[in-house]
Formats: C-alpha cells, sequence, structure tokens
C-alpha cells in the first residue's frame, strides 16, 4: 500500500493494484483498477503471486512479477527450458516492470522490463536520490546455512540471477555454467542471512527514534533462525547499505555465521532483539510491513500472530 502522486491510496493485490480515495464520503464506491491482468495463482500454480509496487520519479509504476517457481526446475531437479535453453519462466516473470505514467491517475497497461533475474521483490523502496533497492528472497535449497538472501540494487536492464546463481556468483544445481553465466549478471550489494526473507523496506526520517534518521529498516520473515526481525541497516547518501567484507556477521542472531571470503554483510543492528518464540509467554514474531507515523513511531504488522505492533519511546 502506498499514497500515489494524486494523494489517492494504492493497493496491490494477487493480479492487480487497484486505487481509492480513503477521504471520499463512499471510499468503497471510489475503488478502480489501475493495472489488471497481472498473474495470480488463481487457476495456475504460483509461489510467487503479490504484485509488490514502488513509484519511481516520475510516477511510473514499478511492479513486482514474481517467479512461479523457486529455481525452474521440474521435482526430479530437471531444468524447466525452451528452445534456446533458458529458463521457461524468465521472459514474463521474475522481473520488475514499469508501467509509464500516463497523468491524471492512469498508466499503462503495457509495460517494458525495468531489472530481471528476481525470484520475488516483495521488498522494494525508492530513496529520494532515485535509488532503487529490492530484497530477494533466495532459492530453497535442503542446506539452512546457504544460499543467502540479498540486497540488490536495481538498475534499468540489469539481470540479478535467477534462477542460474546465488550468492556473489554461484551456480545453483541443475544449471551448468555456460548457462549460469554468473560472472555477467549483476551481483548483490549485501548478503543477509540465509532465509532472512526481506518483506518490507524503508527509509526512517521520523523524529522518535533520531539515532535511525537514513537507515533502512527492513523486516526479516523467515522461519529459521534468521527470521522474527527488524534490522536498521547504515546507509550512504544515495540509500545503499553500507557493509563490511567477510568475517562474522556481526547482527546475525542467535550464532554466528562464516560469510564467504570478501562477501558484503550489511553493517547495523537488530532492533528487535530476542523476539524469538518463549514456551507459555511468546511466539516468534513474522514482521511483514512497517510504516512510519506522524510522531515517528515504526508500526509493524505481524501475519502470523495477527497483530499490528506499534514501536515507540515510553
Amino acid at each position: 500500500m502506498a499514497r500515489g502522486p494524486d494523494g489517492r491510496i494504492y493497493v496491490s493485490e494477487m493480479n492487480r493494484i487497484l486505487t481509492l480515495d480513503p477521504d471520499a464520503a463512499d471510499p468503497a464506491a471510489s475503488v478502480r483498477t489501475v493495472i489488471g491482468g497481472l498473474p495470480d495463482n488463481q487457476l495456475h500454480d504460483n509461489r510467487h503471486p503479490l504484485s509488490s509496487f514502488v513509484f519511481d520519479g516520475n510516477g511510473d509504476l514499478l511492479v513486482n512479477v514474481g517467479a512461479p517457481t523457486d529455481r525452474c526446475v521440474d521435482p526430479s531437479g530437471k531444468p524447466l527450458v525452451d528452445a534456446s535453453g533458458a529458463c521457461i519462466d524468465s521472459a514474463a516473470t521474475a522481473q520488475v516492470r514499469r508501467h509509464a505514467y500516463l497523468g491524471r491517475g492512469r498508466w499503462s497497461e503495457d509495460s517494458t522490463v525495468f531489472a530481471s533475474g528476481l525470484r520475488n521483490s516483495i521488498a522494494l523502496v525508492r530513496h529520494p536520490s532515485g535509488t532503487i533497492l529490492q530484497g530477494e528472497n533466495s532459492v530453497d535449497l535442503t542446506t539452512p546455512d546457504h544460499p543467502y538472501d540479498e540486497i540488490n540494487v536495481l538498475r534499468q536492464g540489469g539481470d540479478y540471477g535467477w534462477p542460474y546463481c546465488v550468492d556473489l556468483a554461484t551456480p545453483l544445481p541443475g544449471w551448468s555454467a555456460a548457462q549460469s553465466r554468473c560472472s555477467q549478471r549483476a551481483s548483490p550489494v549485501a548478503l543477509l542471512p540465509p532465509h532472512a526473507a526481506p518483506l518490507d523496506l524503508i527509509y526512517y526520517e521520523g523524529a522518535m527514534f533520531p539515532e535511525l534518521r537514513g537507515r533502512l529498516l527492513m523486516t526479516w520473515h523467515g522461519y529459521r533462525r534468521a527470521g522474527g526481525r527488524i534490522v536498521a541497516a547504515e546507509t550512504d547518501g544515495q540509500g545503499v547499505p553500507l557493509v563490511d567484507r567477510g568475517g562474522r556477521y556481526a547482527i546475525y542472531p542467535r550464532g554466528s555465521l562464516a560469510y564467504p571470503a570478501g562477501a558484503p554483510s550489511i553493517r547495523g543492528k537488530v532492533l528487535t532483539p530476542g523476539w524469538n518464540r518463549i514456551a507459555d509467554r511468546q511466539p516468534q514474531g513474522a514482521p511483514v510491513v512497517m510504516a512510519v507515523a506522524r510522531d515517528g513511531s515504526i508500526w509493524v504488522t505481524d501475519d502470523k500472530n495477527r497483530a499490528i505492533l506499534r514501536i515507540a519511546r515510553p
């Protein structure tokens, strides 16, 4: 959900983006579809049907079209390819599309590919400088400590590796090095812990927590040990996370993790330490979407616990 350039509220669903006017006498009567016909899972299997979006500086809509599969292989692990040997899902999904702003609350139904090779871009944010960041939920392998999730800077025409490559330049099982061509694809600016599952990114500019101003807040929704965290990453003037190279991941929760030599890990801190499950006391957190209120408090949805939480100073 976001407020658009015309002041209306815009909401993404599985197969469309809609708009409404919350200040109208009858908000329900103001609902209309802005972009329809987006992929869903109502008729076909689709692991990533949600149409997250951000507004670019010129009003264009940048819309997530997630990959319908985990890593474009069949149940036996054989790649699903077209006649050229490429993943059959790569041409029309696993990308962020650009829908041009036509003015007066209208956007083109047709789109162009802004960035590709992105398994699922639920977490998208635009910095005032124009930087577009994406939080990549990487593929699911049997190893709990691999592959790493990612923060990517999206650029026009960039290919970010799905389903061929993970981490910095590691070919995925089932795909040959010749097909993967990892060195030719865009690398992430930062690696996150495996299965952190970043679902939202926002820049904090509130007054309640001045020490967080300018930092990138991210929700880690993952169900493994990295999940249940809200993290504040330090950033540069373009909104890109600052990183440390290699060594131990300083803010990795519940144990340390050795990163590959030279790998970029974000510099920051966990805002919600101890949000793991404690029997007869509390469930593990499952943070999804954040918002900053006028007073600077941070609001966050928790989908597994059906709660909206407010983080504030007393």
